[in-house]
């Protein structure tokens, strides 16, 4: 481990030089490679020096702990109480920070939110769910773009799909996909009577083309006219575009846009988005159970999380993590459950990297 942890700080020093080398400055491309790897090193060999610095003031102290000095021996036991607790969170911190990372977790997001089971109620509960991220993003500065939308008749979504573009959007979010049920009483329900309505919650990393090679032979397109509210535009002129990517099944359709060529755009991301996460499960599905995270699939059967209103409580039952405010989270205020959700996953993969 001495000499993987030394290499990489070597590593670390070289591209430092490199990118002061007046030839790599004028070569653009060159240096946001050796940045963007540096950036990747820089935590890693922090805390790798943190520890080696803290582990030299422990030896010290160890050596003076049995001075002849009586006041010298009680200050080094007094520092080492100090130091060895440190050295202990520094240790788990860098076991964490040499966890290799998701390679999307930068990357923007596709998020495709369905009404479940509950008719009417669980598309204005799909409807609450797109709220919810669309104020999280706002928090962060994040922008939401809606790429396809199949709205309910009290204004709730049958169905919403929809790209977050901001830096690490995917690393938080990541932890969404799944099922989601809420508790309450519908507006629609006269006699006050507690109803369970479900949204599934599907979290896609955005795909680059050089990711996913999509023969324009394997995808249909059809286009046609708008349905529901857009103006004199949707009647008169079709726009709508459905694309099927016969191999896999997959149908993506947008109608959002008045112009044709901005709904084939977000059409095909959303489909090169689907294409992606295919393969990586077909993938996943490689690895033996017991080497799968315990935290969650991301499947959308798996349900995840509870919102039960008469008890104002949002529960996550992956890590059992429960609290209160659900006005608040469903404002946008969820990063205590994403951290919490977030922590276990890093201990478990750190205990699966240390069998």
């Amino acid at each position: 481990m001495q000499d993987k942890l030394r290499a990489l700080e070597d590593r670390f020093e070289a591209i430092t030089a490199e990118m002061a080398n007046p030839d790599v400055i004028a070569d653009f491309s060159k240096l946001q490679t050796l940045a963007k790897e540096r950036a990747q090193l820089d935590e890693v060999v922090r805390i790798y020096r943190e520890l080696r610095s803290v582990d030299e003031q422990i030896d010290e102290a160890k050596q003076l702990q049995d001075s002849d000095d009586a006041e010298m021996a009680r200050l080094a036991r007094d520092e080492l109480l100090t130091l060895e607790p440190e050295r202990e969170r520094l240790d788990h911190d860098l076991k964490l920070a040499l966890l290799p990372t998701d390679p999307h977790d930068g990357r923007n997001v596709i998020v495709e939110i369905r009404g479940g089971t509950g008719g009417e109620e669980a598309a204005l509960f799909a409807g609450d769910l797109f709220r919810m991220y669309s104020r999280y993003a706002e928090s962060k500065r994040w922008q939401v773009e809606v790429l396809s939308a199949n709205g309910s008749e009290k204004g709730g979504f049958k169905e919403i799909v929809f790209e977050i573009d901001g830096r690490g959007a995917y690393s938080r979010l990541k932890y969404e996909s799944g099922g989601h049920r809420v508790q309450r009483v519908p507006t629609t329900e006269a006699q006050g009577r507690i109803h369970t309505s479900t949204a599934t919650v599907a979290v896609l990393p955005e795909a680059e083309e050089v990711e996913v090679d999509i023969n324009e032979n394997d995808v249909k397109i059809d286009i046609f006219h708008s349905g529901g509210a857009g103006g004199q535009n949707v009647n008169k002129v079709a726009t709508a575009v459905r694309m099927t990517h016969l191999p896999s099944g997959i149908v993506v359709q947008c109608q959002d846009e008045r112009s044709q060529l901005k709904n084939r755009v977000k059409a095909m991301s959303i489909l090169r988005a689907r294409l992606l996460a295919m393969k990586e499960e077909e993938a996943a599905s490689t690895l033996s159970e017991d080497r799968r995270s315990q935290v969650g699939t991301g499947e959308r059967a798996e349900k995840i999380r509870t919102y039960n209103f008469p008890q104002d409580r949002v529960t996550d039952h992956r890590v059992n993590f429960t609290r209160s405010n659900l006005p608040g989270f469903l404002d946008g205020k969820i990063d205590d459950v994403i951290d919490a959700v977030a922590t276990a996953d890093q201990a478990q993969r750190l205990e699966e990297s240390l069998v």
